[in-house]
């Protein structure tokens, strides 16, 4: 039985992961803004649901929702760090008090819920930390520019963390989730005010997407959380974990697109070190 702390667990796959962890009989600390949306959870498995209220921006929540679970189940075992939201714009069309809130929560909210549950997690031989990245986490795209560059954030300090604690026998494993039928592209996106006509053939697509598809999305929530969990329980678990075929399509681009560039100029690029004397 494992003991686990989740982030964002209000709505989409942070609720879908609440529930069936609860599920499965494992004991949670399950965290939202507002407790309110947690009530029914807590109150379907009393025995080994707790909930607090978690603000990743505001200094003290996240150690006191760490505090909570060594408290009531004896320590920590899984962190979820799963809050966050997107930003759609044109990089030149957003300004820093549409997008900086953003960087506030899916990577500096996410570095401090990580510092403050690391003292708890490093007490149990094969703990886990589990960070949302996205598809948009493996590879940029226009009107995705700062969504982009925030889970990129996430995505590299992920890869350092788990060097960090590969030795002390504690895992992280980076979630990359493509589309899912949750509230990402409706609650959980915000879009740039400013819109600048010489971006028409590129961004414009990204506000439609979000316009179209909301609540139609073909990746099913349920079938996320289940790969999520084979891959938290299994005893080497991967660090990279794309989720659906849009996200593992994405990678797949990428590391051709990466490999070509580098074949194309390898000769050139490497031929930087002194001369020999």
């Amino acid at each position: 039985m494992k003991t686990w702390l989740i982030t964002g667990c209000s709505s989409g796959l942070g609720r879908q992961l609440a529930e069936a962890v609860a599920a499965r009989g494992d004991r949670l600390v399950a965290t939202a803004r507002s407790t309110d949306s947690l009530t029914a959870l807590c109150e379907r498995y009393p025995e080994t649901v707790r909930s607090v209220s978690l603000d990743v921006t505001r200094a003290g929540d996240a150690a006191k929702a760490v505090a909570l679970a060594e408290s009531a189940f004896g320590g920590l075992d899984v962190l979820v760090n799963n809050a966050g939201f997107g930003f759609i714009g044109a990089i030149e069309e957003a300004e820093p008090d549409e997008y900086r809130p953003m960087f506030e929560v899916n990577v500096f909210g996410l570095i401090e819920t990580t510092r403050a549950a690391l003292p708890a997690l490093r007490k149990r031989a094969g703990a886990r930390i589990v960070n949302l990245s996205s598809g948009a986490g493996i590879a940029g795209s226009a009107g995705f520019g700062f969504y982009n560059a925030s889970k990129f954030a996430v995505e590299g300090l992920s890869e350092a963390l788990a060097q960090e604690l590969r030795p002390l026998g504690l895992n992280v494993i980076i979630v990359e989730p493509g589309p899912f039928r949750t509230a990402f592209l409706g609650r959980s996106m915000v879009t740039a005010a400013r819109e600048i006509a010489a971006y028409g053939e590129t961004v414009p697509a990204r506000r439609h997407y979000r316009e179209t598809d909301n609540g139609r999305q073909a990746g099913d929530p349920a079938k996320a959380v289940a790969v999520m969990l084979q891959a938290i329980d299994a005893e080497q678990p991967p660090l990279h974990l794309p989720i659906g075929p849009r996200a593992h399509a994405i990678a797949e681009q990428k590391l051709d697109a990466f490999r070509a560039d580098i074949a194309a100029w390898r000769d050139i690029s490497i031929a930087t070190d002194f001369d020999a004397a």
